[in-house]
Formats: C-alpha cells, sequence, structure tokens
C-alpha cells in the first residue's frame, strides 16, 4: 500500500467537530435565566439556556426546542442575535458557533426538565449574581454574557476564542480571546 503523504509534512489535520448552539437570553422582571450545567468530568458551571442546533433543524426552532427541554419554559418569539461567539479548539478538534437571541414572548413554568440531565438547576437571577455565577463558566460564555447585561455591546456584536491545550486529569487549556467589541467603541454589528 503506498501513501500520498510527503514524510517531510505533517499530516493534514482532521476536519474539526462542528457545533452551532443557540444561547436563550430569557429576562423578567430585570432577573436573566441561567442553568447549572453538570459536564463529563462533574464540573458545574452556569449559562444561559440553549444548546446544540440539530442536523436539518433551523437555529431558531432548535433553541424554542432546548429552551423548553431545559427549562420548561415556551418561547413564542425571539429577536436579535443578541451577540456572536465562534470558539475553536484545534488540539481538541471542534470548533463551537454561538447565536444567542432575546426571548420576546414567555410562557410556562420554570422546571429543571432537561432530558439529556445536563442542567441540574435553573433560576432567574439579578444581573449582579448572574456575573458572579458565571465567573467560573468557560470565557467564551462569560464575557459576551457578561457584556450583554452591561450594554455594553451593540446588537449582533460578535466574539472570538481560540482555546489551547487538552482536557485530561488536570483539565489544563488556556483561552485566548482573538477578537471582541471594546466597551465604548462601535461594534461591526453586520
Amino acid at each position: 500500500m503506498t501513501s500520498d503523504h510527503d514524510p517531510g509534512r505533517p499530516p493534514e489535520a482532521p476536519e474539526p467537530r462542528r457545533w452551532l448552539v443557540g444561547g436563550g437570553l430569557v429576562v423578567s422582571g430585570g432577573a436573566v435565566l441561567l442553568v447549572q450545567n453538570r459536564r463529563r468530568d462533574g464540573r458545574l458551571d452556569w449559562s444561559p439556556p440553549g444548546g446544540v442546533i440539530d442536523a436539518g433543524e433551523g437555529l431558531l426552532a432548535g433553541l424554542t426546542r432546548e429552551v423548553e427541554e431545559e427549562t420548561g419554559l415556551r418561547i413564542g418569539a425571539w429577536s436579535g442575535p443578541a451577540y456572536r461567539i465562534e470558539a475553536e479548539a484545534p488540539d481538541m478538534g471542534w470548533h463551537l458557533t454561538v447565536e444567542a437571541h432575546v426571548a420576546e414572548v414567555v410562557e410556562g413554568d420554570l422546571v429543571v426538565a432537561d432530558p439529556d440531565g445536563i442542567v441540574v438547576d435553573a433560576r432567574f437571577v439579578d444581573p449582579d449574581e448572574c456575573v458572579a455565577l458565571v465567573g467560573g463558566s468557560p470565557q467564551w460564555v462569560r464575557e459576551p454574557l457578561c457584556e450583554w447585561l452591561r450594554g455594553a455591546a451593540d446588537r449582533g456584536a460578535s466574539w472570538s476564542y481560540r482555546v489551547t491545550g487538552a482536557l485530561g486529569g488536570e483539565r489544563r487549556i488556556a483561552v485566548e480571546r482573538l477578537s471582541g467589541p471594546t466597551p465604548g467603541r462601535p461594534t461591526d454589528a453586520g
């Protein structure tokens, strides 16, 4: 068997796994909805509700499904996107695209209802508590959400991150913010 690989060049990296994620920004009485997620390694972190959009599913339809599955709330209308996130982790072989939208019509009662068992708590929190709770969340979740809460980013603002390293027993990763709006400066909301 022969190989077309040139031994003088490193082999091509496999195509990264790509995920499209919808994030739901649900606000009621000045409080924002967060869900607590149990990760595969047992860690807990907080984020807006939402999740991976299934193949063939529209982003808003998938976001509506995810929010209802995780929280029991039915969203009748969305506006946005409020912001976008691109995060790539070449060492771990993934690329994440997130669009966060604001819920405009909300019905139902808040109840943890995640069929995947990832979401273990859900609550509406004031902006200060939100900032504290997401303090232990990944940078690509924390920064855009906190800037949106402060009104420091224009509608449709974008952030980009690179995650290097790998998860393992000691979880050694580094996150670099490649781009994002700067408070007080115009954003590229296009």
